[in-house]
């Protein structure tokens, strides 16, 4: 059981060190909600979110009052619409009003952010499947906080490349047609390898198909805390540099835990998971970067940067697991450019490029995310970087991502804007050299051998 003791020994964490819970994630079933008529259809999802969901503001706000723990964000994740539309919907056009609806609940809920328009494309495309994709440009630019993401692959199927292909077509036409934005729809826009069917972090969240109808799932973050504890071992061994993160990151899961509890016996709805996952904003003191030089490094990027994350990684995961007995997600540490101070300082004084960006994928929570690079890059460069970043993820069993951004009009040294929580991007470099006959052969590239274990 949790107490009020634990809840007060995390006071100064809260109020000095920036640790918050994230967000409040309702996840919900809209399979019932299929329909052959298209009108129907969006009637349906809205009555069935805005009922469920009636409640998902109101209680977050309660507890923050009664606990004094900061809830950054409450937000909505669904089955993937794909699925959901793939009666009704025969053009992109038509999965465009179903984003449409999405956003109405969203906004009159409350919620910052709604994930789940979705496609699970990881071994082939249905007709719904690759409408729903061609609408993703002219969705996310008509709505404000709809969130999508696509999986293309992973360890048991391989990488669909056909959709690796359109993917990188699709990134591109959202730039330009969020481009009045700083092309801030890519930003809302996911490609997986290994998703997992309980994330409650933007853009990638979506409500699985072997979830219950309805469930509450908790992203919690803490890496001003973290860094604040290894400030105090300065210069010790990595014995206890790892016990050090290890035991922050099981009081910052233990607040997750309590904040998932109440939410849930509040909702009436059962309770999923807590991700513990070091996710940075852009306040100064909220950066993974930071962690990684206050281990030794003069700058992220240097030699021994993907030794430090995976380290970091590996402790917080291991702390979160002794508190928690459903830590689920992503849980690890995220290095997304645009919203860490410090990756982004990193950048603009040449520490970091996208290749060690690429490098240090390998061992962090999730992939290549929020990175803006030129806007003039071709499609199948795109491509070619997601199949890479995909290739990572099922060789090695681990969920990757890729959020780029090839922000319209600009070109490499240029600064896109995002604001609040998505911070500002320097757009960096992206190699010239196509891939351009690799990327457009087709097909699939098939499952690694250790896929057949079952």
């Amino acid at each position: 059981m949790i107490n009020i003791f634990e809840v007060n020994e995390t006071n100064k964490m809260i109020e000095q060190e920036m640790l918050d819970v994230r967000t409040i994630t309702l996840g919900i079933s809209l399979l019932d909600c299929c329909d052959a008529d298209l009108d129907r259809l969006n009637e349906k999802i809205y009555e069935k979110i805005t009922r469920v969901a009636k409640n998902l503001v109101s209680t977050g706000r309660d507890i923050e009052l009664e606990f004094g723990i900061p809830i950054v964000n409450k937000r909505i994740s669904v089955t993937p619409i794909a699925l959901v539309g793939g009666q009704a919907c025969k053009s992109p056009e038509d999965f465009v009003t179903i984003a449409k609806t999405l956003d109405r609940a969203a906004k009159d809920m409350g919620v910052n952010f709604l994930g789940g328009y979705s496609a699970l494309v990881s071994k082939g495309m249905t007709p719904a499947d690759e409408n729903l994709i061609r609408s993703i440009p002219e969705a996310l630019a008509a709505t404000e906080r709809v969130c999508s993401s696509v999986n293309i692959g992973s360890t048991r199927t391989g990488i669909n490349m056909d959709a690796v292909k359109l993917m990188g077509e699709i990134i591109l036409e959202t730039a330009a047609a969020t481009k009045d934005s700083g092309s801030f729809g890519c930003a809302k826009l996911v490609v997986f390898c290994n998703a997992p069917d309980d994330n409650p972090f933007m853009a990638g969240a979506f409500h699985g198909v072997t979830e219950a109808d309805a469930v509450v799932n908790v992203g919690v973050s803490g890496p001003g805390v973290v860094k604040r504890a290894l400030e105090s071992v300065r210069g010790q061994s990595f014995e206890i540099l790892c016990e050090t993160v290890k035991r922050t990151a099981f009081k910052v899961t233990r607040v997750g835990q309590l904040v998932a509890q109440e939410a849930s016996e509040r909702l009436g709805v059962p309770f999923g998971i807590v991700d513990l996952s070091l996710a940075p904003t852009p306040a100064v003191g909220d950066s993974v970067a930071g962690i990684l030089e206050e281990m030794g490094l003069e700058s992220v990027g240097a030699p021994g940067t993907t030794a430090a994350l995976a380290l970091l990684n590996d402790q917080v995961k291991k702390g979160g697991v002794m508190a928690s007995s459903f830590v689920g997600g992503l849980s690890g540490a995220f290095i997304p450019v645009s919203e860490d101070q410090g990756m982004i300082d990193a950048v603009l004084r040449g520490a970091l490029t996208l290749e060690k960006l690429e490098a240090m994928t390998c061992v962090c929570s999730v992939g290549l995310d929020m990175i803006a690079i030129p806007g003039n890059t071709p499609a199948t460069t795109i491509s070619g970087v997601i199949a890479d970043e995909a290739a990572i993820g099922m060789i090695n069993q681990k969920t990757t991502a890729v959020r780029l951004i090839p922000a319209y009009g600009k070109d490499v040294g240029d600064i896109v804007e995002f604001g609040g929580l998505w911070g500002y991007a320097p757009v960096q470099p992206i190699n010239r050299f196509s891939c351009e006959a690799f990327v457009n052969r087709g097909g699939r590239i098939p499952a690694p051998i250790h896929s057949f274990k079952n």
